[in-house]
């Protein structure tokens, strides 16, 4: 091996650790009220005048039904989402399996002789293995989430129905917890007080965490990131 072979191999070397080092320091994104624009508070639209004012008391832009209910309709309209989440989920698998073979290869004859080396043949061939693997795996995760959060209205769909999003920051301590969701919801499933439950959200999405040290303390460090990144060889 040349000087110069060494030397790109080590420069190579050299570029592998440093990359497996950056993606071990690479921290989570910044999480802050408002960084995620999916969960965004949709202000209500505003009216647009009609083009002929008939100088009526009540206008198309403004009108209300006086028999209407409170619940949520139209873009920018507020609802109240009860979460209650409960998952619980267990996984148990096991596997075995086993393989022998034997081969057997009689030593060739050279004139009707075995070939031998002291009275020892040396071409008989006789060949055994022997394989054995056995696992064992289990997983089980449990998740509960109460309590509820005031979201806006989106989007209306062509049939009606409510594209919700938002997020709600609480302040605990050193630290902000946060709650995000956006989905879709139904009108009929809105209840009489202007809440719905969260497992009637159709493609729910969900996100709960938190910021500050209590967070931090939570997250492996650099040196545990490195070390369980894909770049580590070993």
């Amino acid at each position: 091996m040349t000087a110069l072979q060494e030397t790109r191999i080590l420069r190579g070397g050299f570029l592998l650790l440093i990359a497996a080092l950056l993606g071990g320091c690479a921290s989570s994104p910044v999480v802050y009220k408002g960084s995620d624009e999916r969960y965004q508070t949709t202000p209500p639209q505003q009216p647009r005048a009609p083009e002929h004012n008939h100088g009526a008391i009540y206008q198309n832009v403004s009108a209300q039904g006086l028999f209407e209910d409170f619940k949520a309709r139209r873009v920018g309209d507020v609802l109240t989402v009860v979460l209650a989440e409960r998952t619980n989920a267990r996984k148990s698998a096991n596997a075995a399996s086993s393989k022998d073979a034997n081969v057997r290869m009689a030593a060739p004859t050279l004139f009707g002789r075995s070939v031998t080396y002291n009275g020892r043949p040396i071409f008989d061939t006789d060949v055994s293995a022997s394989r054995d693997f056995e696992g064992e795996g289990s997983a089980a995760q449990s998740n509960l989430l109460e309590g509820s959060i005031t979201v806006t209205v989106a989007e209306v769909q062509a049939n009606g129905n409510l594209v919700i999003q938002g997020e709600k920051w609480m302040r605990i301590n050193q630290g902000e917890e946060y709650i995000r969701i956006r989905g879709i919801v139904r009108p009929v499933d809105i209840g009489t007080d202007n809440t719905v439950l969260s497992t009637q959200i159709a493609d729910a999405q969900l996100a709960y965490g938190g910021t500050g040290h209590l967070a931090q303390s939570n997250s492996p460090g650099w040196a545990s990131r490195f070390f369980n990144s894909p770049l580590w060889p070993f």
